[in-house]
């Protein structure tokens, strides 16, 4: 009678069965695979909540004018945005939409069903990322008539901006992080 062959597992040939790792599973071993090390300058990620929490990529804020007209050339004269697009109303310019770098604002002309005393731009702010150095950019908005009601100034937090008051009092904050 011929003996069995032995079934002795060497440790170079074993592999254990695991069960196929779920949803949730596989997603903390690629966040964990991603995580760097804690080095200076390092990004740090944060493990995503399940049900996943909602994520950004753009926003364009849109403004409600008193004068379209006034409006737009500030944006575009005064501040550099190139006009992308141009809405019409029974042939009259009803908004617009403009676009600075990758950032798109959107104005439209009030019509006033709310009262004409409305008051637009109290207790908003927009902060804008800008890699372009700063001073040089509030200088050219001063220059073109722009009102600059902060002037350039390094922040605690490692950056340096100005802000910006539009016809309507929007404040749109102009900032680029610190060189070192």
């Amino acid at each position: 009678m011929a003996k069995k062959p032995s079934r002795k597992k060497t440790a170079s040939k074993s592999k254990k069965k695991t069960k196929p790792a779920g949803r949730k599973a596989a997603r903390k071993k690629a966040v964990a695979r991603r995580a760097p090390s804690r080095a200076a300058g390092a990004r740090v990620f944060v493990r995503r909540r399940d049900p996943e929490t909602l994520r950004l990529r753009s926003v364009s804020p849109s403004f409600t004018v008193n004068d379209l007209a006034k409006s737009l050339t500030f944006y575009r004269d005064v501040l550099g945005f190139v006009v992308k697009e141009r809405w019409e109303r029974d042939g009259v310019l009803a908004g617009a939409e403009l676009a600075a770098g990758s950032v798109s604002f959107l104005i439209g002309q009030d019509d006033w069903k709310k009262g004409r005393d409305r008051v637009k731009g109290v207790g908003l702010s927009l902060y804008c990322q800008t890699a372009q150095d700063v001073d040089t950019l509030a200088r050219r908005i001063k220059a073109a008539g722009g009102n600059v009601v902060q002037e350039p100034q390094n922040e605690p937090w490692g950056s340096r901006d100005f802000a910006v008051l539009d016809p309507d009092g929007f404040k749109i904050t102009i900032w680029s992080e610190l060189r070192k």
